[in-house]
């Protein structure tokens, strides 16, 4: 552990490695380059092994993606992983329960990547009731270390005001379980078309990261009258790693993909964003900065809810991604759209920390 950048500014009397900003900066450049000499030869690897994505049987416009190799969540989160080491404090709780949240989300994602490959069947693989039960777990446990151990706050805040509502207490539990696991299913679902799920991930880690940093710095959590909580920038280090392990996926992952994230990357950076709003008591504000993957979680539902009740669909096929795709949308036409609505989503959700 004495190893890391954290501690060379004790060691050595290097100051400037004592900034989270520039920590930050370091995990993000290092989790780019190892992610961008990583994954072609990850992909040489899968592609000898056929490791592809079994393309689902209900959507065959995609066929043609076949053979495209995936799992490249693997690599983008070992990548992230390792840069973080390198450069966050790993005595801080906080750090340790990011890291668990991304590896423990990864490997249930992992396992039901490997079913679908092996079976050559996209519905193959962890059952719902299975991979919902090991999500629930984590998250669990997660939760159990922020209030036991790392002894978060407990308090609920909601936008535009600027003391909290409430104490959950350890009801906080619930909330925090239901958080992750219906963040780390929402961006699953968005992973469908090449890049969807990258881009709005990434910028949904800016903003989620600037919140958490402003939340840990006594001056400006002051000044903007949001809740100071001791430790939680440093979360910033980890934010800032995955943003550049998917900028580099995203090098190989956009249109036309060479390779996709499969569920290891897509449940462990859903729960990660989830997580990042946990810590920036953004729970409600996580509606707005991941509104792409609200609007495809509530396609679905209103998809499923209204064949079941009415026998009649709402769309021409869900998640809404491929509602536009059978509308004879372009590809890129719907991702680069839909990107531009996070971006928006976003910007709006940042304007709120200042209407207090």
């Amino acid at each position: 552990m004495r190893l890391m950048l954290y501690y060379f500014h004790h060691i050595f009397d290097i100051n400037i490695l004592g900034y989270i900003s520039v920590r930050a900066g370091i995990s993000f450049f290092l989790a780019f380059c190892l992610t961008i000499f990583l994954l072609p030869r990850y992909m040489a690897w899968a592609k000898a092994r056929k490791a592809n994505q079994p393309i689902n049987k209900y959507v065959p416009i995609h066929e043609y993606k076949q053979d495209t190799p995936t799992m490249g969540g693997a690599v983008f989160i070992s990548a992230t992983v390792i840069a973080s080491l390198f450069t966050a404090d790993l005595t801080n709780w906080h750090i340790i329960a990011g890291l668990a949240t991304i590896i423990g989300f990864a490997i249930v994602g992992l396992k039901d990547d490997l079913g679908k490959i092996l079976s050559g069947d996209n519905l193959e693989g962890l059952s719902a009731r299975a991979k919902f039960a090991l999500q629930i777990a984590v998250s669990i446990v997660i939760a159990l270390v922020l209030i036991f151990i790392a002894d978060f706050p407990t308090e609920f805040y909601v936008p535009f005001i600027k003391t909290p509502i409430f104490d959950m207490g350890n009801w906080s539990i619930l909330l925090w379980v239901i958080v992750l696991v219906a963040t780390s299913n929402a961006v699953n679902l968005t992973d469908g078309l090449d890049g969807l799920a990258t881009v709005p991930t990434i910028i949904g880690l800016g903003t989620l990261g600037i919140i958490a940093y402003i939340t840990g710095h006594a001056i400006f959590s002051d000044y903007l009258l949001l809740p100071n909580i001791k430790g939680v920038g440093e979360i910033l280090i980890i934010s800032s790693a995955l943003s550049g392990a998917l900028l580099a996926f995203l090098w190989f992952n956009c249109y036309p993909a060479e390779l996709f994230m499969g569920d290891t990357g897509s449940l462990s950076i859903g729960a990660f964003l989830g997580y990042m709003a946990i810590l920036g008591k953004s729970e409600v504000l996580l509606v707005l900065v991941g509104i792409i993957f609200v609007i495809e979680t509530v396609s679905v539902i209103l998809q499923v809810g209204s064949y079941k009740l009415r026998n009649k669909r709402v769309f021409l096929m869900a998640p809404i991604h491929h509602h536009f795709e059978m509308k004879k949308w372009a590809e890129n036409k719907i991702i680069v759209r839909f990107w531009m609505i996070a971006f928006l989503a976003n910007l709006l959700a940042l304007i709120t920390l200042k209407i207090r």
